[in-house]
């Protein structure tokens, strides 16, 4: 018998079992919704590049018509985004966070909201549907978009979401299968609408969380029809719900200002808890057997990161600060939540980036503090979430430049990757077959290694 023949074998199953890291990873095929699977913005061992710039390890890029902050999503070899187009071209925002908003009125213009179609490895444009037309009816923050709502794909259909006027589904060659419309309702300070739908199990779900009539639908994906509908004790909101699939059952997270709402897929209140700022954006998401949820309003006390574990009934808050879990919270840090970006966590931490340029570090079991905020050389405003590949997470500027960082128990800045100088980034890039896909206002990157 060959004497290394053992050795092959026990490093087989080491890498069959994944122990060796994110390099024994399976590709990701697709990316179908915000955050990617799971929502987790995490996407090991698909040979991504670790550097770039506007002319390095590009494969492709093309300029985009209009304005859309939706993200980019994958399913095969179809890339999907949404834009909406008036005749006056927009002007980048101001870059920074500035609270109470500088709203723009509704533009005095017919717009075309649009759904676009490209190839993931070519970058041309398949298709183009105009989903609606018309002038738009509402303001919105000078930093949103008519468009900021990303798209999901089931691998059958593609379901395009836009908060003021309704959803869209178009078949992967792009014919129209049908749309639903809804009335548009005033958001807090004009801000306008954000928060995505996702998918599950033949039905799209979508949060309406505005200060005129919140609630949460569920509509079958094959027919648009109306299954269900809660009403929602909330002001408006933009954070995307999460369908957490635990070891127990199939949760409906609804992140909001006055509560955290889990509900079943009939629509069944399951539980909730308090304890979150008075805005809520970031994602909730689930890695390691724990959902975790946050909120960060800049101008609150309470900006939490909650760690919770399956099973949970009723209504299972905290009863102050000094109180950091219960049976079913597992940890919460009180003052931790980013504003607009979601938590990521990788491998056995639970990484922070805040809008102002800061990067922390926690426990992702435990929550207990790795390294405090810690300054992003030369960082000034973030807006898109974060991700992580291959030891690495990646954080994008608004100013079109990418942030790169060794994980891990350290504050490692390894270098920046800039895009054109007259870009700007606020959505949040996708990953899939060895490609990284980053939209910026003008722009759609495909970057690749080879």
């Amino acid at each position: 018998m060959n004497a290394a023949l053992p050795l092959r074998l026990g490093l087989l199953a080491i890498l069959a079992t994944g122990l060796l890291g994110p390099t024994a990873a399976r590709p990701q095929e697709h990316w179908p919704q915000f955050r990617g699977p799971q929502a987790r913005g995490v996407a090991d061992g698909q040979n991504l590049p670790q550097t770039w710039s506007a002319t390095e390890h590009v494969a492709w890029k093309r300029d985009l018509p209009g304005l859309g902050w939706s993200c980019p999503i994958v399913w095969g070899n179809r890339v999907w985004m949404t834009t909406a187009v008036g005749s006056t071209p927009v002007e980048n925002p101001r870059k920074g966070l500035y609270l109470f908003g500088e709203n723009l009125a509704p533009p005095d213009e017919t717009y075309q909201w649009k759904l676009l179609c490209f190839d993931l490895h070519t970058g041309e444009l398949l298709w183009e549907r105009v989903c609606h037309e018309g002038k738009p009816e509402r303001a919105r923050h000078s930093k949103n978009s008519y468009a900021s709502e990303t798209p999901v794909t089931d691998g059958e259909r593609v379901y395009a979401c836009f908060g003021d006027l309704g959803v869209f589904c178009y078949d992967l060659e792009g014919n129209p299968q049908w749309s639903v419309r809804w009335p548009s309702y005033r958001t807090r300070m004009g801000w306008g609408p954000a928060a995505s739908p996702v998918c599950h199990g033949g039905r799209l779900y979508v949060v309406r969380d505005n200060e005129e009539h919140s609630h949460l639908l569920a509509i079958d994906a094959r027919t648009g029809e109306e299954v269900w509908r809660v009403e929602r004790d909330e002001g408006s909101n933009w954070a995307t719900p999460f369908i957490w699939e635990n070891e127990q059952r199939t949760e409906i997270i609804t992140p909001g200002s006055n509560k955290v709402r889990a509900y079943d897929l009939e629509g069944q209140l399951l539980y909730e808890f308090g304890g979150m700022s008075s805005i809520a954006i970031p994602t909730p998401f689930a890695a390691g057997g724990l959902l975790y949820v946050s909120s960060g309003y800049v101008l609150d006390r309470a900006k939490p990161i909650f760690a919770v574990r399956p099973g949970a009934a009723g209504d299972i808050s905290l009863p102050g600060e000094d109180v950091p879990s219960n049976e079913f919270i597992v940890w919460c840090q009180h003052r931790a939540g980013p504003y607009n970006t979601s938590p990521l966590v990788y491998g056995d931490y639970l990484y922070v980036l805040l809008d102002g340029g800061m990067l922390a570090c926690y426990e992702a079991h435990t929550g207990k503090e790795v390294y405090g905020r810690q300054r992003i050389p030369g960082g000034r405003a973030f807006t898109a979430s974060p991700w992580a590949y291959d030891g690495r997470i990646f954080c994008l500027e608004e100013d079109g430049q990418t942030h790169v960082f060794e994980a891990g128990p350290e504050f490692r800045h390894l270098g920046t990757n800039p895009l054109e100088e007259d870009d700007m980034a606020l959505a949040t890039p996708a990953m899939a077959q060895g490609r990284l896909l980053i939209r910026t206002s003008k722009r759609l990157y495909c970057l690749a290694e080879k």
